[in-house]
């Protein structure tokens, strides 16, 4: 799984601006079953994903996000494997 964060670089207008098309490429995520979960930091400087891929697979993947290809944002990726979970979402722990 990785966790990936986002800092937005350019202002608000913008990032509102795509976010539309960003909203449609976490869509096409969500229906290959890649992301989990989304939404904004709060405060709105940013947001952040948990993925269920790899940490290359999830760099792949931001390539294609709409505020990367703008320049409207900047990812960091955290790996890691999933050691206590609650049970419920024990669909999601490889």
């Amino acid at each position: 799984m990785v966790i990936i964060t986002s800092r937005y670089v350019k202002s608000l207008d913008v990032i509102d601006s795509l976010l539309a098309d960003h909203r449609k490429f976490l869509d096409d995520q969500y229906r290959q079953s890649k992301f989990i979960f989304s939404g904004p930091q709060i405060p709105r400087v940013g947001g952040a994903i948990l993925a269920n891929v790899g940490i290359d697979e999830a760099r792949a993947i931001m390539k294609k996000d709409p505020f990367t290809i703008h320049g409207a944002a900047e990812y960091n990726f955290i790996e890691f494997t999933p050691g206590k979970y609650d049970e419920r979402f024990s669909c999601f722990v490889k």
